[in-house]
C-alpha cells in the first residue's frame, strides 16, 4: 500500500481546510535593534575569525555561495553583466528557490527546511536545529559568512542601515546562519560571521574558508534596485577573482538569486557555476538537471563526503560536476505542476505545530547517515513524531470512508487550479512529510504536484480510492 502517497493526499486535503482556521504564528522573537552607540561600542571588542583549512573534496576544495535578491529567470538572464559572467561559467536553467519570501529561502539554504517560515519576521531557531556548520566541523573545514555592510562580525541586529542616507544596507532576513541559536549562542562560531570587508583581509592574507556565503547588501543585491545594479556589482565584485590564482584554484562559486519575482509563475531562479572547477569545454554551456537551495547542502556533503542533517539536503540532487566526481547519479524530477510559490503548513506558521524532527535514518545522496549528535538530540522525538502523527494518520484515512473524504473536501467549494498557492502549498507539505518517510523529496514534490491538475476536490476520493488498491 502506498502509504506515503495517502499521507502526502491527506496532508494536501487537510492543510488547505486549515488555512483559513490557523491562527497567526506566535514564534515571533523580540527584534534586537541597539542603537548607533551601542553598535559602535560593540563593535571595538568584536572578534573575527581568520581560519582556514585544506581539506580535499572531490570536485572542489573551496565552495561559495553569492546571493542576489527577487528577479524572475529572464530578466536575470538578459542581463548584460550576468550574461557575460556566464560565458565564464555554467548556466544552470532548471534551479528553483523553495517558496516566498526571501527569508526563508536563506533559512533553507544552511539547515534543510525553512520549517514553513512564510515572511521575513525575526526568527531565531532552537539550539538544537543543526545547520550545515555542524557539518564541515566533522572534518574541521574551515567556514564563514560576509555579509556587506553589517556593522561588526557577530552582529546580531534586526537590520543596520545607511548612517548617511539611513537606506536599508544589511538586513538580517538574508544573513542565513544568523537565523540559528546553534551559532548565535556560541562566542567563536559568531566569529565567522563578518562584514564584507573581510573578505577582502581573507584574500589577501590567503585565509579564505573552504566554505562561505556572501550576501550584497539591499542595493547591491537588487532587492531595493535592479537587475542592472545587481548584475553590474556581481560582474565588479568576480571579474577580478576570476583571474587571481589563490582565488581559482579549486573553487566552485555558486552565483544566484533567493527567489523570482513574480509570485504567480514558477519559482524558478537564474543561476550560474563559475570558478577554476569548471573546465574550458564547460564554460557557457547549460545544465538542465533540476536543482534547488537545498542541494547547495547536497553538494557540499557529496564532495566531502559528509553526513546529512536528516531533512531534505539528505536527498537533494547533488550539482553535476560534483555527481561525476562521485560517482552520484541524480533524479529526474518532474516540475510540470511545480510552483514553490507558498509555504506549508507547519512550525513557524501554525505555532499549535511542533518542531519537525529530522529523518534520523535517511541516507545521503553520498550514502552517508544522519549526522551522529542529531541522532542522538533527535531520534526519541522523530520516533514520537512518526509514530503519532505519520501511522495514526495514516492508519485513520486508510480506514475513513471515501463518502466522508469526498463530503470533507468537497465543502471547500474550490478547485484544485482555482488556487496556484493551495497546489504549492501541497507539494510542499509533501516534502515536509519525507521526513516521516524514506522518500525523496523530488518524487514527493513529483507526487504533489500530480494532484495539481484540473479536478474537483470530490475527484480525490477516487483518486485515493485507486492509491488504496494500488
Amino acid at each position: 500500500m502506498k502509504y506515503s502517497t495517502l499521507a502526502n493526499l491527506a496532508a494536501f486535503a487537510a492543510s488547505t481546510a486549515m488555512a483559513d482556521s490557523s491562527s497567526y504564528n506566535s514564534r515571533t522573537y523580540s527584534t534586537v535593534n541597539p542603537s548607533a552607540t551601542e553598535i559602535a561600542e560593540t563593535a571595538k571588542t568584536a572578534k573575527t575569525n581568520h581560519i582556514t583549512s585544506n581539506v580535499k573534496g572531490a570536485a572542489f576544495n573551496r565552495f561559495i555561495s553569492i546571493w542576489l535578491e527577487n528577479t524572475d529567470y529572464d530578466k536575470a538572464a538578459e542581463d548584460d553583466s550576468l550574461s557575460w559572467l556566464a560565458t565564464q561559467g555554467i548556466i544552470l536553467d532548471n534551479y528553483w528557490a523553495l517558496t516566498h519570501p526571501s527569508e526563508p529561502n536563506y533559512l533553507a539554504a544552511v539547515g534543510g527546511d525553512y520549517f514553513a517560515l512564510d515572511d521575513d519576521r525575526f526568527i531565531s531557531m532552537p539550539a538544537n536545529v543543526s545547520t550545515i556548520v555542524d557539518l564541515l566541523d566533522t572534518k574541521n573545514i574551515s567556514w564563514g559568512e560576509y555579509q556587506e555592510h553589517m556593522p561588526y562580525t557577530g552582529y546580531q541586529g534586526f537590520n543596520y542601515s545607511n548612517q548617511e542616507t539611513f537606506a536599508n544596507d544589511y538586513v538580517r532576513k538574508h544573513n542565513p546562519l544568523i537565523l540559528y541559536e546553534s551559532i548565535t549562542n556560541d562566542a567563536d562560531r559568531l566569529a565567522n560571521i563578518k562584514n564584507f570587508t573581510e573578505f577582502y583581509v581573507d584574500l589577501n592574507g590567503t585565509t579564505l574558508p573552504q566554505y562561505s556565503f556572501i550576501t550584497p547588501n539591499m542595493t547591491n543585491d537588487g532587492h531595493d534596485t535592479t537587475i542592472k545594479v545587481a548584475g553590474q556589482w556581481s560582474r565588479d565584485f568576480l571579474e577580478p577573482l576570476l583571474s587571481n590564482e589563490y582565488f581559482m584554484n579549486d573553487t566552485l562559486v555558486v552565483l544566484t538569486f533567493d527567489e523570482n519575482d513574480t509570485y504567480s509563475v514558477k519559482n524558478k531562479i537564474f543561476t550560474i557555476l563559475l570558478g577554476g572547477v569548471i573546465p574550458d569545454e564547460l564554460k557557457g554551456t547549460t545544465d538542465s538537471t533540476y536543482y534547488d537551495h537545498y542541494s547547495l547542502i547536497s553538494s557540499v556533503e557529496a564532495n566531502w563526503d559528509l553526513p546529512s542533517l536528516g531533512r531534505h539536503d539528505a536527498t537533494a540532487n547533488v550539482f553535476q560536476i560534483v555527481a561525476n566526481a562521485t560517482n552520484i547519479t541524480n533524479k529526474e524530477v518532474d516540475t510540470t505542476y511545480m510552483v514553490n510559490n507558498e509555504t506549508y503548513i507547519g512550525y513557524l506558521k501554525d505555532d499549535t505545530i511542533a518542531l519537525p524532527a529530522p529523518n534520523v535514518s535517511v541516507i545521503n545522496m553520498n550514502g552517508k547517515g544522519v549526522l551522529s549528535d542529531i541522532v542522538k538530540t533527535w531520534s526519541s522525538e522523530y520516533s514520537a513524531q512518526v509514530s503519532e502523527t505519520y501511522f495514526t494518520s495514516t492508519t485513520t484515512t486508510v480506514s475513513q470512508s471515501l463518502t466522508d473524504v469526498a463530503t470533507l473536501v468537497s465543502g471547500t467549494g474550490t478547485t484544485l487550479t482555482e488556487s496556484a498557492t493551495s497546489g504549492d502549498a501541497a507539494a510542499t507539505s509533501a516534502v515536509s512529510k519525507d521526513n516521516a518517510t524514506n522518500t525523496s523529496s523530488s518524487s514527493s514534490k513529483a507526487a504533489a504536484g500530480a494532484v495539481s491538475v484540473d479536478l474537483k476536490w470530490t475527484s480525490l476520493a477516487a483518486m485515493i480510492a485507486g492509491l488504496i488498491f494500488f
